[in-house]
């Protein structure tokens, strides 16, 4: 349990402690908003790694080359754990915002956060809603923001299983003209959601798979890209799983 007290200290103190540097990055956002996105994902990228220190994760990271430094992406991953946007996040190269479920907005300073680091609320139960985000994200990525989605729609309870990734996620690089770029996220879940309340020391595996671009693809493919793109990410994680042994 000691590494859950010292994980939920830290973020509850940070949320209450960064109080000031929210304000201060709202006045840089008055006068430079490129330095405002850079400074905050720099200031957040540091949170992350010191949870991830503290409740000992080990990230093993591999096909880091696969992903773009001069050119905003699409990233598509698979999600078992609320660890994931931190592992995934503290590698990101450049601003990136997460497609978040809409209930992140009841929770005051985090959602401030997350709204310096371009992230989006979504409303699982509203199609419409959920359209207007989609076009946001669109407009995001053509202004040079990345965007992250985790296209199951929400947290895999099951282990080593994969629910169906929704098509309309893909629209985002379709419409940006943007690589998609696959995420396998592997072990995740021992960090946290397979002992609750335990917070467990482990490893977790990280790894990048190579651009897709819509347009180069099949016709068939182009139809149905969520499949394709789980497709590459299941194979990733089952190669993975029988690489690391545990």
């Amino acid at each position: 349990m000691i590494r859950f007290i010292l994980v939920a200290a830290f973020v509850i103190l940070f949320l209450i402690l960064s109080i000031p540097l929210l304000i201060v990055e709202w006045i840089i956002g008055k006068f430079n908003m490129d330095f405002k996105g850079k400074s905050s994902l720099a200031i957040v990228k540091w949170a992350f790694r010191v949870v991830l220190f503290l409740a000992g994760t080990t990230i093993i990271v591999k096909g880091e080359e696969n992903v773009p430094k001069d050119e905003p992406v699409l990233y598509i991953g698979n999600h078992r754990s609320y660890f994931d946007i931190l592992i995934t996040y503290v590698r990101v190269p450049r601003p990136t915002g997460y497609i978040a479920k809409r209930e992140m907005l009841r929770y005051p300073s985090l959602v401030n956060w997350m709204k310096n680091l371009h992230c989006l609320f979504l409303d699982r139960n509203d199609l419409k809603q959920g359209l207007k985000i989609i076009l946001t994200a669109i407009d995001k990525v053509k202004s040079g923001i990345s965007i992250c989605i985790f296209p199951e729609g929400t947290r895999n309870k099951v282990n080593h299983t994969f629910m169906d990734f929704h098509e309309g996620s893909f629209k985002i690089a379709a419409k940006a003209g943007c690589p998609i770029i696959p995420m396998t996220i592997y072990n995740s879940a021992d960090i946290f959601e397979d002992h609750l309340p335990k917070i467990k020391k482990t490893k977790v595996i990280l790894e990048y798979g190579s651009p897709v671009y819509i347009k180069e693809l099949s016709k068939e493919d182009q139809k149905k890209v969520g499949a394709y793109t789980k497709n590459i990410i299941m194979d990733t994680y089952f190669r993975l799983k029988e690489e690391a042994g545990f």
